[in-house]
């Protein structure tokens, strides 16, 4: 029988509590190595200043690759799991966290984040494991944390406008004429809850004036809808076939490494526009512009092959006619010299052969974030949703290292 009410006394070691080759010591051992330097200059103690030490970002950065790693994508969660689970309390080394704190540093340091990506890649690079030689991209659609029912036309959008101010309004009024008339934080609540619904209205307001101008340019009668949950998101067709509000998130890779070397989120629809922003992007980071560029048949536009003419080489399927007699990869007259090329190249086996590998990179890479829990995003705004999109790159490009041992003993 099951004997709980027993008084023991029982020692414990928390380093002794985690075995030696455990993942999490690798975890921390790759923390340890990067330059953390812009996280700390904003915790920096200031002479005279009143305040509490902070939480060391080292702590906070290893939770969320680990948790990441671990398919934990929820700051609540992870608070969770660091009051229950030895391995999370083993990272915070009796500091305590709570699940604001967590959920602030997720995606209040993007900036940071994007700059621990390239740190990673450089690391790979200079061990000669990453060259950029060949890289493949892929886009993925991410549900958005907003409902198909939150999309309103702009005339609506005023409406709710008027009502969000004047409940605000109304609000205000209470607490200032009846302050005890219910509890103040209640009340104080209420009037933020109102405040931040007033506000994402009118940036839902500002993104369909925005998307009426986009409009303009383009062909189509079909009324322009912005979601007042979240005003970034777009009612995108999805894998399964439905169509739900989502996020495209796309991922670069390089081939021989798989690691992650280039991160976007947008919220096109479709692929198109995003391979040139691609490249810049590794060009920015590296110095480096990939040799080959390996994608599906959504980014091989013309006007992509020729912007991107004498930068890389694109390898990207040519479509097949709808006339079966046509030979799709002999250049047509309309064709310019860049695409003319591409049709020439993409009809050699050599070609074929290398384009076999985009679906064993990319198309790897992001399923591995899928299983990672890259299903639905639980933040809103496209500033959020990136700094999330590069916490996924980075354990990534950390699972990678894993798998090269270059972490020490316990990477093993």
């Amino acid at each position: 029988m099951p004997e709980r009410q027993q008084v023991e006394l029982r020692e414990f070691h928390l380093d002794g509590a985690v075995p030696a080759d455990h993942r999490v010591r690798a975890v921390w051992a790759l923390v340890e190595g990067l330059d953390l330097s812009a996280l700390y200059r904003g915790i920096n103690a200031v002479e005279g200043g009143a305040g509490r030490p902070a939480t060391d970002p080292r702590i906070l950065l290893a939770l969320w690759l680990y948790a990441t790693v671990e398919g934990v994508g929820s700051a609540r969660a992870l608070d969770r799991l660091c009051d229950e689970h030895v391995v999370y309390q083993w990272i915070c080394g009796g500091v305590g966290v709570n699940y604001h704190t967590l959920s602030d540093f997720r995606v209040q340091n993007g900036d940071v984040l994007d700059e621990l990506l390239t740190q990673s890649v450089a690391v790979l690079m200079r061990e000669g494991i990453v060259d950029l030689t060949r890289v493949a991209q892929d886009g993925m659609k991410v549900r958005a944390s907003a409902g198909a029912s939150s999309f309103r036309r702009k005339k609506t959008l005023r409406a709710c406008k008027r009502e969000a101010r004047e409940q605000v309004t109304a609000l205000k009024k209470e607490l200032n004429e009846d302050p005890a008339g219910s509890s103040r934080r209640q009340e104080a609540a209420r009037e933020r809850a109102a405040k931040d619904r007033l506000e994402r209205v009118k940036r839902a307001l500002d993104r369909a004036e925005e998307l009426e101008k986009e409009k303009a340019t383009r062909k189509g009668k079909q009324a322009v809808r912005v979601s007042t949950t979240d005003p970034d998101a777009r009612v995108m067709k999805m894998a399964d076939g439905g169509f739900r509000p989502a996020y495209n998130v796309q991922l670069s890779s390089d081939t021989g490494s798989q690691a992650v070397v280039g991160v976007a989120v947008c919220a096109a629809g479709n692929d198109q526009g995003e391979l040139v922003p691609m490249v810049d992007q590794i060009e920015e980071r590296y110095g480096i512009v990939p040799v080959e560029l390996l994608v599906d048949g959504g980014y091989n536009g013309h006007s992509n092959l020729d912007a991107l003419e004498g930068r890389t080489t694109v390898i990207a399927p040519v479509p097949q006619p709808k006339d079966a007699t046509v030979d799709p990869y002999r250049p047509k007259e309309t064709d310019s010299p860049a695409v003319a090329s591409w049709r020439r190249r993409m009809k050699t086996a050599s070609a074929k052969r290398i384009y076999k590998e985009r679906a064993a990179t990319a198309e790897c890479v992001n399923a591995q974030a899928r299983n990672r829990g890259l299903l639905r995003f639980l933040v809103r705004g496209l500033d959020k949703v990136k700094a999330v999109a590069l916490w996924y790159a980075l354990a990534h490009n950390m699972s990678r290292m894993i798998a090269y041992e270059m972490l020490g003993e316990a990477a093993a």
